[in-house]
């Protein structure tokens, strides 16, 4: 199996070759860079000039800019050259979708251009299988280099870069009938253009893997880089989860999936799409980037050569059901309580004391997690054992305490990465099947150090559920929230862990509790509530995203576990929404189509009778759920 990074050990930047964006170069040697894209018609001139410069002056180092037809590509001339006299030389990006010729007029006037293979010359995805014969397959290949030659001399020309940009939602009909609606799919359909544009000696290019699915997005990365790599590749990536939707959710969703691979070294530029303004995008991206900057490991860990799991896959790791932790059951959240387990701490918590029976009882309210006692400075256990949502009792315990004083009952061991190379705790995890770990990290690079951790559980054949327990200090939500967020997703997305415990002094406990599921859903290994694939809207947007999203939300968050898509036109509608259980898209001016799956249910609905639409389809479904 090739590999997709160098070390896993060691925190090391992804080599890439440096490409030229107008004055703001990227990849190679160069800060990873961070970009948004407006959401105004890019007809409307002093719109988005005005758009151009919140971003910018927000802090976005490109701008991308709609360009759905020749007239809009025309029009990022005047777009351009009205920023320029303001003194704005930030680098425009344009954005083309099923239109060869926009994308020849925006090379003459912006500094990179962004194509997308699934519909620069296939036509739009209906979803239906097609069969070609090699030969046919090949036109089909030679049809496509001779639509992209005139884009490759022109910006040969003018130095202008190129961005292969692959969304799973708009994969063609040929790419998923041969490879499948997979990342493998995503990665060939990248491949294909990449080996055009090499054949014909053009390398200034970047390129990009998009899912709303983060799982989805982080394999499809993984799998092009490693795949670049056995063919000498080495083009700058954008990283970005597309309809990440908006709020916390939107933003611990993009962390999760960004984060996952900048957590590797993997990432020249980075965008955070949310559905508000894009301003708002910029700051949260550029936090992400700081996160990562001047990574080290410390300590050293000890060499890796390679992964005993497929991480181009997603696998749950084999362990043993403990008091429902590990197993086959979702991931658990604990939750940590420092010192006494008082009254009003258990009941932030949502629970409350019962004096017939002398116990504390989880209200019917409270969140889904396990509830663990802390230490006393002299190491002995203080509070209540923990109580778990079966109402059986834990023990926790340090290795040492363990070690000394061996138990048949069951028992959360607190452990860090180098216990786990003491052959005496080894036998024991090995022996004994009502262990539960709760590993913690100290190290600067802790998800390294606690993937090497359970890695190396892997190795020596240890079965024993593993909860990662993070610190954090950080006293703003969001910063917490990103941090937390892109610690855990690797984590998650490779099916490596049974739970998660945050502690964080300067959170309340339901920003702890809340962060923890929405970290949980943004990694797709367990659903506690309504998930909305919402995309930041563009200029091909139309009705106003932000508001409509949360008209639907306002309408249906009630309704746990569903998944529904709101999407302001079909350029990844119908595909982004594939695992989405309902879809609401945008059609035409003020009017709505209504998906269920992929399927067309009702179209061209008036935007004011969309909601009460959507919600009579819904029921009609048998997925409806009145409010409490």
């Amino acid at each position: 199996m090739d590999s997709y990074i160098d070390s896993i050990t060691q925190f090391k930047r992804r080599y890439s070759v440096e490409v030229m964006v107008g004055g703001t170069p990227l990849g190679g040697q160069n800060p990873i860079r961070v970009q948004t894209m407006t959401t105004t018609d890019t007809n409307n001139k002093q719109a988005t000039v005005e758009q151009c410069i919140r971003a910018i002056e927000a802090g976005a180092e490109y701008v991308r800019i709609t360009t759905q037809g020749t007239r809009e590509a025309a029009n990022l001339q005047n777009i351009k050259q009205e920023l320029t006299a303001k003194g704005f030389k930030t680098p425009l990006i344009a954005d083309v979708h099923f239109n060869p010729a926009a994308a020849l007029e925006a090379a003459k006037h912006v500094e990179k251009v962004r194509i997308n293979p699934g519909n620069f010359v296939d036509p739009r995805a209906k979803f239906q299988e097609m069969s070609y014969t090699e030969q046919e397959y090949q036109t089909e290949l030679d049809r496509i280099e001779q639509k992209l030659l005139p884009l490759i001399e022109l910006c040969r020309s003018r130095n202008v870069a190129i961005r292969v940009g692959v969304n799973h939602g708009s994969l063609s009909d040929r790419i998923m009938s041969r490879y499948g609606d997979t990342p493998g799919g995503m990665v060939e359909s990248a491949m294909e253009f990449l080996r055009i544009f090499r054949k014909h000696g053009f390398n200034n290019i970047a390129i990009s893997m998009k899912s709303s699915n983060t799982r989805v997005m982080v394999q499809a990365v993984r799998l092009l880089v490693a795949t670049m790599k056995r063919e000498d590749m080495h083009y700058p990536l954008h990283l970005g989860v597309t309809e990440a939707g908006d709020g916390e959710d939107g933003r611990i969703k993009s962390a999760v999936g960004i984060g996952a691979l900048l957590s590797d070294g993997i990432g020249d530029t980075i965008r955070v799409s949310l559905t508000e303004e894009p301003e708002n995008e910029v700051p949260v991206a550029r936090k992400l980037v700081g996160y990562f900057t001047n990574r080290v490991t410390s300590p050293t860990l000890n060499p890796i050569q390679s992964f005993p799991y497929n991480p181009f896959e997603y696998n749950r790791r084999a362990t043993i059901d403990v008091q429902g932790i590990g197993g086959e059951n979702p991931p658990r959240v604990f939750a940590f309580i420092h010192g006494s387990f008082n009254a009003d701490v258990a009941n932030a918590w949502g629970w409350h004391f019962n004096p017939t029976q002398n116990r504390w009882l989880r209200s019917d309210t409270a969140p889904d997690f396990f509830v663990v006692p802390g230490f006393e400075p002299t190491g002995s256990l203080v509070g209540l054992p923990i109580v778990s949502e079966q109402n059986s009792h834990f023990k926790l315990l340090k290795v040492d305490e363990f070690l000394k004083h061996h138990t048949s009952s069951t028992v959360l061991i607190n452990v860090t990465y180098s216990d786990l190379f003491n052959p005496g705790l080894i036998s024991k995890l090995k022996d004994n099947h009502e262990i539960v770990l709760l590993l913690s990290t100290s190290n600067t690079n802790g998800f390294a150090e606690q993937r090497a951790a359970v890695i190396e559980l892997m190795r020596q054949g240890v079965k024993t559920p593993v909860v990662t327990a993070r610190n954090y200090t950080e006293t703003s939500r969001e910063d917490f929230q990103l941090k937390a967020a892109a610690d855990l997703g690797g984590l998650l997305i490779d099916g490596l862990i049974d739970g998660i415990m945050l502690t964080a002094p300067g959170q309340t406990p339901a920003a702890i509790s809340g962060t923890a599921f929405a970290i949980l859903q943004a990694a797709r290994t367990r659903i506690t509530k309504t998930e909305y694939i919402a995309c930041p809207g563009c200029g091909r947007t139309l009705f106003n995203l932000q508001q409509t999203l949360q008209k639907v939300r306002l309408a249906t968050l009630h309704l746990k576990g569903l998944k529904i898509g709101v999407m302001g036109c079909i350029v990844n509608g119908p595909g982004e929404m594939a695992d989405a259980d309902y879809g609401y898209v945008g059609a035409g001016p003020g009017r709505i189509t209504l998906y269920k799956g992929k399927v067309v249910v009702k179209k061209n609905i008036p935007e004011e009778q969309a909601i009460e639409e959507l919600i009579a389809l819904i029921k009609a479904n048998g997925d409806w759920l009145e409010k409490e």
